[in-house]
């Protein structure tokens, strides 16, 4: 893991999310959990090895952050937001979550197959959480204080994690650095109004949900990406273009490489996000029947 201060570690090199950990003369604090196995059990392995695990901060729904906290059952409180708990394990509509994280274990982590939870088995307790915000909160763990902001956007139950004694934010999905971002079902408004927030902060690192570690300068930059596609997105809508014509012409729109251990769903990327803002800016209005 990357240490970014005295009392705080990242790991930006996993397929999945970057999953952090938080040093207190009270214990450890988890923000999110890696998506593999493996790689889980290694990071609960590290966290107990600094302390006794108090709190997992869970900042999104998605898959990549919240399906390694079946491997921390027993190990402190798990806190997200009420958007969150609603929506734990779904990606998108009509994909089956479990499956899609079956299969990333398939190919990236098939040593963990061995103590794979079967479906019942995980949904019978997959840790989903025992604090449940329905806004902004704090935390006070040993001599930290954790500023728990909700910042939706990217998912309704995004939140950020500040600690001002680091002087660091976790910022969850809110900020892709360097590596291409997901649209897919986002509020890009609300997006907006979020990185607001974040500009705000008082602080000198940012972790973001994927990509290396930054600073407040990636605010404006992940503000410049989101605000090309909308621009790009509702042209195209007043030009006429169809649905599929919207794909086509803005597929290299954001050139940006993805992240790790993404290269296979590169071409969805591209797909779903110029497709759901087309769907978004016509109000999913089947298109018309051609003569």
């Amino acid at each position: 893991m990357q240490q970014l201060t005295d009392n705080v570690w990242t790991d930006t090199t996993l397929k999945g999310c970057n999953p952090s950990l938080v040093r207190t003369a009270g214990g450890v604090v988890v923000v999110d959990t890696p998506q593999l196995p493996t790689h889980a059990v290694e990071l609960r392995r590290r966290a107990e090895a600094l302390g006794p695990i108090r709190f997992i901060v869970n900042t999104e729904h998605h898959v990549d952050h919240i399906f390694g906290n079946w491997w921390f059952r027993g190990a402190g409180e798990v806190v997200l937001h009420q958007g969150v708990y609603d929506n734990f394990m779904e990606v998108r509509p009509g994909l089956d979550s479990y499956e899609f994280a079956l299969e990333s274990v398939h190919t990236h982590d098939p040593a963990a197959l061995a103590h794979f939870p079967d479906r019942e088995t995980y949904f019978a307790d997959p840790n989903k959480g025992s604090i449940v915000l329905t806004g902004d909160a704090t935390l006070h763990v040993g001599d930290h204080t954790f500023e728990l902001l909700h910042t939706p956007g990217h998912t309704p139950g995004q939140l950020a994690v500040v600690v001002p004694q680091e002087r660091v934010v976790f910022t969850g999905d809110t900020i892709f650095s360097e590596c291409r971002t997901w649209l897919m079902t986002s509020d890009l408004d609300g997006w907006l109004v979020a990185l607001d927030r974040i500009a705000a902060l008082d602080v000198d690192v940012v972790v973001p949900g994927h990509g290396p570690v930054t600073t407040l300068g990636a605010v404006a930059a992940q503000r410049a990406v989101l605000l090309a596609w909308m621009h790009a997105a509702a042209d195209a809508v007043a030009r006429g273009w169809s649905r599929q014509e919207t794909i086509d012409r803005l597929a290299d729109l954001d050139r940006s490489p993805v992240d790790v251990g993404l290269e296979s769903m590169e071409p969805y990327i591209r797909t779903a996000n110029a497709g759901s803002l087309w769907d978004r800016y016509t109000a999913a209005q089947p298109e018309p029947a051609r003569s």
